[in-house]
């Protein structure tokens, strides 16, 4: 009969413990950064690096510096590209120089001259045929002849005219119209030109530098990595079951892979739609369910000890 007591008391313990509160979750995932990928602008070798992995840079810092000669060839290019431009429209705004005036007014009389000797030599050619003096091709020939000098001062009339009349508006509008694009594409090439000297946009840590000198990246490959912000952030993956608990701004406790305490941290984003849950986070049951992805950004720690990568624990303070 005391054996029976003894049973039931344990039993009565034992159902007093299960009824109590359950652990709080616990949530896994990596500790992570703010991550920049700086990218070449161009496929062009690398000259220097300014910098290595693991330095502090501030924002605007030379990090590495890529070949930049055949950038120059096409910026000189463009260049004078512009000024032949300007030159063209100078010209058309300007007028004609008076020494193109002196020389149209000269092939004018040049060519009223010969039209008065072709016409001289049509005529007297024109009376030996009337006699049957000359043959009829000799004629045509000088037909021709004086046809084609007749013509000669047509055009040096119109070049003379067009000289002394100005430019039209349309040529001018046309040449600031090719002056323009001369300069866009001069401006493009100056800023590309300016890229190839990678800076930081913001301050930060360098990450990985996945190229050295004399290596030669691939166009929009990224040629420097750069770790940002005032503090590193856990990201971790909340069940379905919890998600509708949490708020923006809630704390929780991060235990960092390495670090013997906890790091206090809050909660900035959980993702509106779910994910598969990540192969680290699968016990039991939790194998099939999905997850939402969550930023915990650790509060009050100083981020330059803490590294990427490091595999967490999160649970709710309490």
């Amino acid at each position: 009969m005391r054996l029976d007591h003894l049973l039931i008391a344990s039993a009565v313990c034992v159902g007093l413990a299960g009824c109590g509160s359950k652990a709080d979750p616990v949530l896994l995932g990596t500790l992570e950064w703010d991550r920049i990928a700086l990218p070449a602008e161009a496929s062009e070798p690398v000259l220097t690096l300014a910098v290595k992995e693991g330095d502090q840079v501030s924002a605007g810092q030379l990090l590495l510096t890529l070949d930049g000669r055949r950038m120059d060839a096409k910026l000189a290019q463009a260049q004078a590209q512009v000024a032949q431009q300007q030159a063209q429209l100078a010209e058309l705004v300007h007028g004609a120089r008076s020494e193109q005036l002196d020389a149209a007014r000269a092939a004018l009389a040049s060519a009223q001259a010969g039209r008065i000797e072709a016409d001289k030599q049509f005529r007297r050619q024109a009376d030996l045929a009337a006699k049957q003096l000359v043959a009829r091709a000799t004629l045509d020939t000088a037909r021709a002849t004086r046809d084609r000098a007749d013509a000669q001062v047509a055009t040096a009339e119109a070049q003379l005219r067009e000289l002394t009349h100005g430019t039209r508006v349309e040529q001018v509008e046309q040449a600031e119209a090719a002056l323009a694009a001369a300069k866009s594409a001069r401006d493009e090439i100056q800023l590309n030109r300016s890229k190839l000297d990678v800076r930081a946009p913001r301050a930060g840590r360098i990450d990985a530098l996945p190229f050295k000198p004399g290596d030669q990246p691939p166009i929009n490959a990224s040629v420097a990595s750069l770790l940002v912000g005032d503090a590193p952030y856990a990201r971790v993956f909340v069940p379905a079951s919890q998600r509708a608990g949490l708020r923006d701004g809630e704390k929780f406790l991060v235990r960092a892979k390495g670090i013997d305490h906890d790091l206090a941290a809050h909660l900035r984003s959980v993702a509106s739609e779910p994910a598969f849950t990540p192969y680290y986070a699968l016990t039991g049951d939790d194998a099939s369910r999905l997850v939402y992805r969550a930023e915990l950004v650790i509060d009050a720690i100083d981020g330059k000890t803490l590294p990427a990568g490091l595999p967490v624990e999160a649970r709710p303070a309490q």
